[in-house]
């Protein structure tokens, strides 16, 4: 066990109080970027925002698979802290970052090539891609830098840094409210660029962003040192963060790739219905940002006491985590179940969009309680190298759940359907991932990776 893995000591409810509540300052902000690129391009028209509820699902989809490289970061950094391995703990760190950013290049240039054949499937209209390639090229050229936060995250996260990772997003959010009004509207005799001007923004935020990572890293038992690849098996420590980081990222995407094909389903029912599915979307993301911090957070936990062989530790860091996200869930579900029309007045005062919002969170917030459970379950199992299961239980929530019901039902039912069908997934998905964590924790035996990188 290695003094640097401070998470083996001390409680655990301590741990994930002292983990979960920077990480939702963290969230919270950048989640609330969403919701203010929403409100300044809602006030440039309703097909601007039509535009943006079309590049939703994609810009989480593809942040998602960067949240898959931090989770495998995150986990290898964790677990061989936990076992005392501190130089494979900082080459793991160093080649994840590098990782990181090369991904990033190479999935921002086939993203910027691929981008109308792309929306196009997704089905949107035609008066409504230029305002989607303004915004998604640049977003797509400066995908690298994302990528690098990512990365950087990871490590820090890895070494129970919550606060560190806390001050990166609050001050990559910090930026984007200064500069979105400015490059969105226009103030102060500035003229905006419109849709594009969240992309500006976006891409500015992240630079800041990358450069503070950095030199948060410095202070820390695992800062950057290039010089660590030198002695770094590349094959081996690609296989130990790959291992995690591929079923992580495409678990983390499926959900998004759920909700595009969502989107193309709800654009049936006119574009009003669109805004509002979108716009009420933008709203959850950040009403569960506690069960996303908790999922992110909960990882270095069960790790480290998993490479450090005590598991039961990371089972009380599962039960602990788990009761939170229903009793969360369903007193959110409440809230937004009553105030859904409050809500919406936020983001446009045409009657029809507001309807179509009021009417998703009338039904889809009872299953934020699941959907809670499904995505800390996960977190727990890519921490201990279980990413494959947790892949399998994202993809039956989508793909076995909540697609064929949207579908099946969509004809009886309407815009309703859809929102059921996220409900149903959410309910069945979480209930299934929880027992599955539980029997993995109790029954798994901690293991040492085999081959040092």
């Amino acid at each position: 066990m290695s003094n640097a893995a401070k998470l083996t000591r001390g409680t655990i409810r301590g741990h994930l109080v002292a983990q979960t509540l920077p990480m939702i300052i963290g969230v919270a902000a950048i989640m609330s970027i969403g919701l203010v690129d929403s409100y300044f391009i809602g006030q440039l028209g309703a097909d601007q925002l039509a535009a943006i509820s079309f590049i939703f699902p994609i810009s989480v989809a593809l942040t998602s698979l960067g949240v898959g490289v931090s989770v495998g970061i995150n986990s290898v950094v964790a677990r061989a802290l936990g076992e005392g391995d501190g130089p494979s703990a900082a080459r793991r760190a160093n080649f994840g970052i590098v990782f990181a950013v090369l991904l990033g290049t190479f999935m921002g240039l086939a993203l910027f090539l691929m981008l109308d054949p792309l929306f196009q499937l997704m089905q949107a209209p035609d008066n409504l891609m230029p305002y989607i390639r303004t915004y998604m090229r640049p977003f797509a050229m400066g995908f690298p830098l994302m990528m690098a936060i990512m990365g950087i995250n990871g490590v820090l996260r890895g070494q129970g840094e919550a606060k560190r990772t806390s001050i990166i997003s609050l001050t990559y959010a910090s930026a984007n409210w200064v500069l979105d009004p400015l490059l969105i509207t226009g103030a102060f005799g500035m003229k905006g660029f419109g849709i594009a001007g969240a992309a500006y923004a976006t891409l500015t935020g992240w630079g800041i962003a990358v450069v503070l990572g950095l030199v948060l890293l410095r202070s820390t038992a695992l800062p950057i040192d290039l010089k660590t690849l030198r002695d770094c098996d590349v094959g081996a420590s690609l296989k130990s963060i790959a291992s995690v980081a591929g079923p992580a990222a495409f678990s983390n995407a499926i959900n998004p790739i759920g909700l595009s094909v969502l989107t193309a389903l709800v654009a049936t029912q006119g574009q009003s219905a669109v805004a509002g599915f979108g716009a009420a979307g933008r709203l959850q993301s950040f009403a569960v940002v506690p069960l996303l911090a908790l999922s992110a957070s909960i990882g270095a936990i069960v790790g480290q006491n998993w490479g450090a062989g005590q598991p039961d530790r990371s089972r009380s860091a599962m039960v602990w985590a788990g009761a939170f996200c229903v009793v969360y869930g369903l007193s959110l579900a409440l809230m937004l179940f009553a105030a859904g029309e409050w809500f919406a007045d936020f983001f446009t005062e045409d009657r029809t969009v507001i309807a179509a919002f009021a009417s998703y969170l009338s039904i889809a917030a009872w299953g934020y309680a699941g959907y809670g459970l499904l995505i800390v379950s996960n977190g727990a199992l890519n921490s201990v190298g279980r990413a494959g299961t947790a892949l399998l239980q994202s993809f039956a929530r989508v793909f076995l759940v909540m697609l064929p019901f949207a579908w099946l039902l969509r004809p009886v039912w309407g815009a309703e359907a859809i929102y059921a069908a996220e409900l149903a997934a959410n309910a069945i998905g979480g209930t299934v991932a929880a027992i599955i964590v539980l029997r993995v924790l109790r029954n798994g035996i901690p293991h040492k990776p085999g081959k040092p990188d």
